[in-house]
Parts: C-alpha cells; structure tokens; sequence
C-alpha cells in the first residue's frame, strides 16, 4: 500500500512536533520523505519493524514514481537529448559552426563557447578543458544543436520582449539575470567591463542609447548576446539598469526557455 503525505502523518509519526528529525514538524518531514525520498529513519520514534515496512511501501512508490517532487532540470534534459538525439553530426559545422574532430574512433563536434570550447557526441556534452557542464547548460545546447537554425546573425539587435511568447518569461529575466546585475555591479562598470572581456566579449560597435558598459559575448558561434548596462549617477533619481539583447536570428536557433537558461549562465558566468 502507498504511503502519501497524510497516511505518513496519521499513521505512522508521533504527531508531537518533537523536531528531533531536524524538521519544525512532524507534516513537514512526512512531506519530504514522501516527494523528496528523505530518509524515514531520521524519526527516532518509529518502532524497527514499522519502519522496515514502511521503508519496504516507500522504495516501491519511489520506483514508480509516485508522488515524487518533479526535478525540472532533469526533465527538461531529457527533452532536449530526445530532441537531438537522430541528429547527424556532419551536419552541424555548416549549420551551427565549430569542427568535427576525430579522438579515437569518434568523431565529435568541437564547438567554439563562450572564450573555451565544448566537445559534442551525439548528446555527449563535455568541455574541452575539462570543466563541467550543468544541466541547463546541457539544455540550451542541444535545443540549439535541434533547434534547425542555420542563418547567420544579421546584427540587428532586439530586446528578450520583442520576440514572441516572452512575457510569460520576462519576470525570470528579470529576476534572475537584469537585478543580479545590477545589485552586482552597480559603481563597479570597470570591474564588470572586465569580467566581460575575460569571457570574450567584444565592444559594441553600436552603442544605442550611450550605456557605460556596452559589450557583445559570442557563448555560441550563431548566438551572440549584448550586454548594455547603465550606471546609476550620484545624486540621481535614476537606478541603475542591466539589459540583454539579442540578434534577431535567436529564436531560430533556440526556442525561448533555452534563451532564458543562456541569459541565466551568462549572468552566473560574469557574477562569479
């Protein structure tokens, strides 16, 4: 029999709030053993042979994946593998950029990122100085390697709203690329200037609007980003302001969530 949230809490646990678990309550740890597979035995008052059953119930539930937290990272890499799983790999330096190189029997993709490299095998994804991938960085590549873009960037610059379906998006944007940013490098343009250069970045040759820092990154050979970022003044009521932009070419070679999640480790990249 399956043991939710409820039937853990009823059943099974003191209901006394003891917090010996290291948990504030008794419904808080029930919770977490059920969708997060937190171990049982960390409540000292349940008798051994009621927690063997119940520790028998809870790796059943856990195999079928009853009522486990969802790990949204983990789900979207394997949609973005299946996506680019039956790609042919002599296909995308012409498309994408990068080179096929031979190491061993394989031939693997060797594709400019950032002011580094990656080394792609099917839906293999390493860094050539042997530096780890994360998952979502996993996700944006190979949504880019399906994505089926092929065009060059035009250098015609627009801002993440100005493509469709983004508002749904814009407060991840914000939240998580623009006020970092700004809370990181408010009075410090210099330093941010020159992490920028460190990771490759290029002065914009165009500087709409006057920014004090006004850079371009090239993380993907056809997916450049610009970053403006405007300083606030002494004395001024102005705040200071961050903003990507973005070729208008991106969304043919990654769909919108990939172009939060590039946002997002470029902002992790330059606040290191």
């Amino acid at each position: 029999m399956a043991l939710s949230v409820v039937d853990l809490y009823r059943d099974i646990l003191a209901k006394t709030n003891c917090r010996d678990c290291g948990l504030p309550t008794c419904l808080a740890f029930a919770s977490k053993v059920v969708s997060e597979k937190h171990p049982l035995q960390n409540c000292p008052h349940i008798p051994a042979d009621l927690l063997a059953r119940c520790e028998t119930e809870l790796a059943e539930q856990y195999s079928q994946g009853k009522w486990l937290k969802r790990d949204m990272a983990e789900d979207a890499l394997q949609w973005a593998r299946s996506r680019a799983a039956s790609l042919a790999i002599e296909d995308l330096p012409a498309r994408i950029g990068g080179e096929l190189i031979r190491i061993g029997s394989d031939t693997l993709l060797r594709l400019p990122y950032f002011n580094g490299h990656l080394h792609i095998l099917g839906t293999t994804i390493t860094k050539e100085d042997g530096g780890q991938v994360s998952r979502y960085e996993q996700v944006f590549i190979l949504n880019h390697l399906a994505q089926g873009g092929s065009r060059p960037p035009t250098g015609r610059w627009k801002g993440f709203v100005e493509f469709p379906n983004t508002v749904s998006k814009m407060v991840s944007m914000k939240g998580a690329v623009e006020e970092p940013l700004i809370a990181g490098f408010s009075g410090r343009t210099d330093e941010l200037r020159q992490r920028a250069l460190e990771l490759g970045a290029q002065p914009m040759p165009s500087n709409a609007g006057s920014a004090d820092v006004a850079v371009v990154f090239t993380p993907l050979p056809r997916v450049p980003v610009a970053l403006l970022f405007w300083d606030a003044t002494p004395g001024d009521d102005v705040q200071s302001q961050a903003k990507l932009m973005f070729d208008e070419t991106v969304i043919e070679h990654l769909d919108i969530e990939s172009i939060v999640f590039l946002s997002e480790r470029l902002r992790q990249l330059l606040c290191e």
